[in-house]
């Protein structure tokens, strides 16, 4: 059932037939928010943001993906934002290619905190990255590092780590279905 909500998620359905690209990582950027289980932060707003950091490769494919969509009783917001401090407000952070040669800085900034990380860049989750998108049989899928996971004390659903082609690291606990 997850894999059918991540790979045609109900904002898609109604659209073409063969999304492009960074459509595809919108919807999955909008159900890692649904399969991920975040700690309980008193400082967080009333919003749910998603945030492009770097060059927006989406367009307005994310906004129309979380238009009007909740997550957690939060209300969905697309941000594209331009320094790693704005990022500390994000609760999904996508990290362009074009910020690739400051990845390490990036991820340091906010490591152990409740950031969930994601890029298609290579290497992403060997660099300490929580989710990768990687194309697999000309499809986009995504592998997970648990452990860098577990560092920002979320944890992302048994649901969701089946659908991953690949998860590395080791993680403590792993959250039960969603």
């Amino acid at each position: 059932m997850l894999a059918a909500y991540l790979y045609c998620p109900r904002p898609l359905a109604a659209q073409k037939s063969k999304p492009q690209e960074y459509e595809v990582k919108a919807a999955y950027l909008y159900n890692f928010g649904r399969f991920v289980e975040w700690p309980a932060s008193g400082n967080m707003s009333d919003n749910f943001p998603i945030c492009v950091l770097g060059q927006d490769p989406f367009g307005s494919y994310l906004d129309a993906v979380i238009a009007g969509e909740f997550v957690n009783d939060r209300k969905l917001i697309a941000k594209r934002i331009a320094t790693v401090r704005d990022a500390l407000n994000c609760r999904i952070l996508f990290i362009s290619d074009s910020e690739s040669v400051r990845l390490r800085e990036i991820l340091a900034a906010v490591d152990k905190t409740p950031v969930l990380t994601v890029s298609d860049t290579p290497n992403f989750i060997i660099a300490g990255g929580m989710i990768q998108f990687v194309v697999v049989e000309n499809r986009i899928r995504f592998s997970i590092n648990l452990a860098a996971c577990e560092r920002a004390s979320l944890t992302p659903s048994s649901q969701l780590l089946k659908v991953a082609v690949e998860v590395r690291g080791e993680a403590s606990k792993v959250n039960g279905p969603s």
